[in-house]
């Protein structure tokens, strides 16, 4: 298995649109060029086996995940407080393609991990949209979420080599997209 010639840890707060962003990458690159890496994948599935829930409904956005969001980011945090690199072992393993989107990173030790195992290769994306879109899209704030390491983690203490301004003008989006396509077509 060859090493990654780019990997993008995208991180920003609920209803930013980093899903969207990193669709929107990879649907250009295509899925041969570019794989998104979720790390809420394998603790969300963790997660339901342990607790008799539904794996497939935790991973979409539905009401069904809110429900059991705080418990779930208190039993990741005792997996992450055993061993920081946990789940990002695990989302990599058997990844081929040479472009590495991981959409959902939250912590300095995800970001950490990923320095010290890939070094430069790996490059720091934050997308941020205001309070005012993020609530069009449908974000509350929920005590025990929106305050926790788990959304506030990346706020500070962290230089992003990339930030992607996702309030709503397309055609901002898309120049800013375009550029860090250019950027990642310079790696591959």
């Amino acid at each position: 298995m060859a090493p990654p010639r780019l990997i993008l840890l995208f991180s920003g707060k609920r209803k930013s649109g980093k899903d969207f962003v990193t669709e929107s990458i990879r649907d250009r690159l295509g899925c041969v060029n570019c794989a998104i890496l979720r790390l809420s994948g394998p603790l969300k599935e963790q997660f339901a086996k342990e607790n008799g829930l539904d794996f497939q409904r935790l991973l979409d956005a539905s009401d069904y995940k809110e429900i059991y969001r705080t418990k779930m980011i208190q039993w990741g945090e005792q997996k992450r407080n055993a061993d920081p690199g946990f789940f990002c072992k695990l989302i990599v393993e058997g990844v081929v393609q040479p472009v590495w989107v991981v959409s959902d990173t939250r912590r300095r030790s995800d970001v950490k991990w990923f320095q010290d195992a890939y070094g430069d290769v790996a490059q720091t994306v934050r997308v941020v949209a205001s309070e005012e879109t993020r609530k069009h899209r449908g974000w509350v704030f929920t005590a025990g979420v929106d305050d926790v390491e788990s959304e506030c983690g990346l706020d500070q203490g962290v230089k992003f080599d990339w930030t992607i301004i996702n309030d709503g003008d397309q055609q901002s989006l898309e120049d800013q997209l375009n550029k860090l396509l250019t950027f990642i077509y310079s790696r591959l």
